[in-house]
């Protein structure tokens, strides 16, 4: 059974593993997000749909008590205020930092899944080819040879740009674009985001590990 467990938990990290990853980033030299030490930051997600605005704030604030969605700050009852009365708004709510997330842009990629052999596997090849003289081999006998042609699956690219501001410093400290790919579901794509955004930030030193 020892021996088993390990192989479980190699299939269990291989499912879970992301289709996230960073494509670039940047962070201000002369500023750290540890050296800000945020207490209370507002979570933007710049997208134009109200469903899809919540669910990201959401997903993202419940990572972290100091994180706040947005919408009950910005949304349509100051839609016309200017940029300064805004962020006069998240001072006077003593908002100290503002991580945005907004969709760059969408590509679609196409990818060759080659076809799998598995006739070597079964039969009577012996133990240098296949399984050896156990189960594989006996199976072999009563199954024909299978082989399964390769193809092309096309599937859609996700640019996600995720930014995080400064509001004691008013300025940008770090920003980052994303690469995620099959996408079913945005909760899930959003956290995997964020987890491939705090690996990236904790890489070059912007926060402790």
């Amino acid at each position: 059974m020892k021996k088993i467990a390990p192989l479980f938990a190699l299939i269990l990290l291989l499912s879970c593993s992301t289709n996230t990853s960073i494509v670039n980033s940047w962070r201000d030299p002369e500023t750290t997000i540890s050296q800000n030490k945020f207490e209370k930051v507002l979570v933007v997600a710049l997208v134009k749909d109200e469903t899809t605005r919540r669910i990201t704030e959401n997903r993202i604030a419940s990572g972290n008590k100091i994180f706040k969605v947005s919408y009950p700050y910005l949304n349509d009852k100051n839609l016309n205020l200017t940029k300064e009365q805004k962020i006069q708004i998240l001072k006077n709510e003593n908002f100290d930092g503002v991580v945005t997330m907004r969709l760059v842009s969408t590509e679609k990629e196409t990818q060759y899944v080659p076809g799998t052999n598995t006739s070597l596997f079964y039969g009577g090849f012996g133990a240098a080819y296949g399984y050896g003289y156990g189960f594989g081999n006996w199976y072999g006998m009563y199954s024909p040879n299978f082989y399964n042609t390769g193809y092309y699956k096309e599937s859609t690219i996700y640019l996600v740009e995720t930014n995080i501001f400064s509001l004691k410093q008013n300025k940008l400290i770090w920003t980052g674009t994303t690469k995620s790919s099959y996408v079913t579901d945005i909760g899930e794509t959003i956290s995997e985001i964020i987890r491939t955004v705090v690996k990236e930030i904790q890489k070059d030193g912007s926060i402790e590990k």
